[in-house]
């Protein structure tokens, strides 16, 4: 019944109606098959013919076969005594089976009589019953066929309340279908005019972030030029490479614009890197390359665990320099160089891979392998490529990237550099709100429509696994303890 309340009006009234008809249907062929079950009474047999009795009148006259007996006076009758002395018990014996017999036809002719009269009352009573019956069928079938018509009735009663409230019900349906579209139409103007707004607040906001970044640029090289003039002397600007972008001081202020756009609040990239803590416990010092705004900086202090980060950009040292983190402004290669073996614990780096040139990421990688001591752990986070999310919404966005490293390369090449234990870990995966959707199971009944649904999944499922899958993944490698 809870399916049933949220049907929206008309599949309601689509859905009754579907039900009626199927009762009428059901309602027919019941009726139909009780009037073909109607037949005529079965035709009962005439009784036997009554008995034959014109003949037992005859014998009942007739049984009595033996005269008087002579009387024994005269020689003729002492001549008959002496015939019927010999005679006489024979004939006495004749007699009596005949009375029996007689007897005996007497009596059953009697019995059948009644027998008679008896099987002739049967078959009337029988024939009556058998027309009543036939008479009950009769008008049950025609009780029947009026049922339709009352029930038509008593719908016809009602039917004028059903037009009444179905008529109220379309009525208020339209106002509420008009009134819907117009808000809809307001809706839509609202949320142009709010992506509008919205889209201006960010431009706005990202301006504003590059003019304060570029303020700040702007004292400080007025700081460096006035200790130039004080002192005499100053750093080469051209010791950075002139191909690497936002490299050069004035231009560096624009990353971190990028950054704080585009990859996140430092706040939710701290709670992203909370979960590389576990790694790093008891391997310090960690060397977090690449630390940008510093948040793993953060979370590793916060720990306990000692670190020092190590970025190219200007701005971004700076800015972790004046939270008070241990951050130096130099290039990986150049750095870990400067270092002696078997002198860091742990090495980091979120993000950053991705931006080296191949032969640079295979000395960086070399040099981690030998500045880590026995036991050391080298962690490598970065864009996931084999999703097609991450390269096309976030590996294409970044001018700043050179080549991107599918998870198996990138876990080749650290093996490669002598880490043992080389392991993938895939993070933050894809929504499932932004995948492909599966279709929804036909209904029953539909083999065809189900086979193109499953093949279809099947598609969807495929997809998904290749494209949707994960944003990032990390490549964790330990350097063997002997």
């Amino acid at each position: 019944m809870a399916d049933h309340d949220a049907e929206p009006l008309e599949a309601v009234l689509r859905r009754l109606k579907k039900e009626r008809d199927e009762a009428d249907a059901r309602y027919n062929d019941a009726l139909t098959a009780v009037d073909r079950a109607l037949h005529a009474p079965a035709p009962i047999p005439q009784p036997s013919p009554a008995l034959d009795d014109h003949q037992i009148g005859a014998l009942n006259d007739a049984w009595n076969i033996i005269p008087a007996a002579p009387s024994a006076s005269g020689l003729r009758q002492r001549l008959a005594g002496l015939v019927w002395s010999v005679v006489g018990p024979y004939l006495q014996r004749q007699l009596t089976f005949n009375s029996l017999l007689v007897d005996h036809i007497n009596r059953n002719a009697n019995a059948a009589r009644h027998a008679h009269r008896v099987s002739e009352q049967t078959a009337d009573a029988l024939r009556d019953h058998l027309a009543a019956l036939a008479l009950f069928e009769t008008r049950l079938v025609q009780y029947f066929q009026q049922i339709t018509a009352y029930v038509d009735t008593k719908d016809r009663d009602t039917a004028g309340g059903a037009l009444v409230l179905n008529a109220s019900l379309s009525g208020l349906a339209d106002s509420v279908a008009k009134r819907w579209e117009s808000i809809s139409v307001r809706e839509q103007r609202v949320g142009g005019r709010m992506d509008t707004l919205t889209s201006a607040h960010e431009d706005l906001r990202s301006t504003i972030g590059m003019l304060q970044q570029g303020l700040m640029t702007i004292k400080r090289e007025m700081e460096r030029m006035a200790t130039i003039g004080s002192t005499g002397s100053a750093a080469d600007p051209g010791s950075r490479p002139a191909s690497d972008a936002f490299a050069p001081a004035l231009d560096a202020y624009k990353y971190v614009g990028f950054e704080d756009q585009f990859r996140g609040s430092q706040q939710a990239i701290r709670a992203r890197f909370e979960s590389y803590v576990p790694l790093f416990e008891h391997r310090s010092p960690v060397l977090d390359v690449g630390c940008g705004r510093g948040e793993f900086l953060d979370v590793l202090n916060a720990s306990g665990i000692g670190a020092r980060g190590i970025d190219l950009n200007h701005e971004m040292a700076e800015a972790c320099r004046a939270r008070g983190l241990d951050v130096i402004e130099a290039d990986v290669v150049g750095y870990l160089a400067t270092l002696d073996d078997a002198s860091l614990g742990g090495i980091f780096s979120a993000q950053v891979v991705e931006h080296l040139e191949p032969g640079y990421l295979l000395r960086f990688l070399e040099l981690a392998f030998h500045k880590l001591r026995p036991g050391g752990r080298l962690v490598l986070e970065t864009l996931n490529p084999a999703c097609w999310v991450a390269f096309f919404d976030s590996y294409i966005r970044d001018i700043t990237h050179v080549w991107p490293l599918h998870p198996e390369t990138l876990k080749y090449l650290v093996v490669a550099s002598g880490f043992s234990g080389a392991h993938i870990e895939y993070r933050s995966p894809v929504r499932e709100e932004d995948k492909l959707q599966a279709f929804a199971a036909p209904p029953t009944g539909a083999p065809a429509l189900a086979d193109l649904a499953e093949a279809f999944n099947a598609n969807v499922e495929k997809l998904n696994a290749r494209m949707f899958t994960y944003l990032d993944y990390a490549v964790v490698g330990d350097k063997a303890t002997k």
